[in-house]
C-alpha cells in the first residue's frame, strides 16, 4: 500500500526533505501572452522569490510541516535562504555555487494565466558527494519530496529508498530526464493534466489515473486540473475535490501550493479527502496573489476559508 505510514503519523513527526529547485522570478505582467513573431511591450516588472522547490518548501511551511529544503543557490540568492526561513523552513541543507542563481522569466496575462522560461542555473550543479551529505540527516518513514529542476533526480530517488524515505515526485518539467528515472520507486506522483498526457500518453482524468495505477501500481497519485478541481487515485479509491472558485491574478504557483498543504494535511493525520479539500482552498487563495512563493497563503488563511464552507 502506497505511503501507509501517512495513515497513523500525527503532528508532523516525520521529516520532509525538499531536494529543489531556488529561483529568482522575473514576472512580466502583459495583456496577453507574445505569439510567434509578436513583440509587445510589457506593463510591469516585478522580481520574486521562486522555483518549484522552494513554493513547495515554503508551503509546507506555511502549513505547518516539518521541512527542511536542500538546493543550491548562487552568491546573487542569498536572499531565497532567508525567505525560506521567514516561512518556517529548516535552511541548513541549502548551500552557494559559483554559478549563478537559477532564475525564470514568467509571462502573466490580464487573465491570470501564464508561461515559463526556465534558466537552471545552480539549480543543475548538484553532486552526488552534496546529496549523500544531505541524506545522512534523515531516515526511514521521512519523506523526500523532488520536482524536476534539478539534476541528478535518478540518484536522489535510488538512495533516498535506501534510506527508507517514501519518495513524493512532482515530474514538472517533464522531460528526457525523467525517463532515465526508477518511477517505479516512487510512492506518491503529483501532477497535473499536462505531466499526466506526457507519462502516460492519455488525456481523459479518468484514463490518466487508470493508466498510471498500471504502470505505477504500488503509488498514489494526484491529478491536478486547474479550475476544474483535483482528483485522487490509488487503484482502488476515487476521491475528487471541486474546485474553489476565485478570480484568478497569477495561477504561478497554484499547483505548488496545492502540493505543500495536501502533503502537509495528510502528514498531520487527515483523511485523503480532508487533505484535497484544504489543498483546493490554499491554492484559491494563491492565485487571487501576484508572484509565486510570495502567494502562498499561511493556513490561518487556508482555516478561515474552511470555516466558511
Amino acid at each position: 500500500m502506497a505511503f501507509p505510514f501517512l495513515c497513523v503519523l500525527q503532528k508532523f513527526y516525520a521529516s520532509i526533505l525538499n531536494f529543489g529547485s531556488l529561483n529568482i522570478d522575473y514576472t512580466y505582467s502583459l495583456e496577453h501572452i507574445v505569439q510567434p513573431g509578436e513583440t509587445i511591450t510589457f506593463r510591469s516588472l516585478e522580481v520574486f522569490p521562486g522555483g518549484k522547490g522552494l513554493n513547495q518548501s515554503i508551503a509546507l511551511a506555511r502549513a505547518g510541516a516539518n521541512v527542511y529544503h536542500a538546493g543550491l543557490i548562487g552568491s546573487d540568492g542569498e536572499f531565497l535562504r532567508d525567505i525560506c526561513r521567514e516561512s518556517g523552513v529548516k535552511t541548513e541543507y541549502i548551500r552557494e555555487t559559483e554559478k549563478r542563481t537559477g532564475n525564470a522569466i514568467i509571462q502573466v496575462s490580464e487573465e491570470g494565466q501564464n508561461c515559463i522560461i526556465l534558466y537552471p542555473g545552480a539549480n543543475r550543479e548538484q553532486t552526488e558527494a552534496y546529496i549523500d551529505e544531505v541524506l545522512k540527516g534523515f531516515s526511514a518513514g521521512d519523506i523526500l519530496l523532488l520536482q524536476n529542476e534539478i539534476n541528478l533526480l535518478h540518484y536522489l530517488i535510488s538512495e533516498g529508498v535506501k534510506k527508507g524515505m517514501k519518495i513524493a515526485l512532482n515530474p514538472s518539467p517533464f522531460d528526457e530526464k525523467i525517463t532515465t528515472c526508477d518511477l517505479s520507486k516512487v510512492s506518491l506522483f503529483l501532477i497535473n493534466e499536462v505531466e499526466g498526457e506526457q507519462i502516460t500518453g492519455e488525456k481523459d482524468p479518468e484514463q490518466i489515473l487508470q493508466k498510471m495505477e498500471m504502470l505505477y501500481p504500488g503509488a498514489e497519485t494526484v491529478l491536478t486540473l486547474g479550475d476544474k478541481g483535483a482528483v485522487y487515485g490509488n487503484g482502488t479509491e476515487r476521491i475528487r475535490q471541486e474546485p474553489v472558485r476565485v478570480k484568478a491574478v497569477d495561477t504561478t504557483a497554484a499547483g505548488d501550493t496545492f502540493t505543500g498543504y495536501y502533503l502537509a494535511s495528510v502528514m498531520e493525520g487527515k483523511t485523503k479527502a480532508q487533505a484535497m479539500k484544504e489543498a483546493a482552498c490554499a491554492a484559491a487563495l494563491a492565485v487571487s496573489k501576484k508572484g509565486a512563493s510570495s502567494s502562498v497563503p499561511w493556513r490561518r488563511d487556508v482555516e478561515r476559508i474552511l470555516i466558511q464552507g
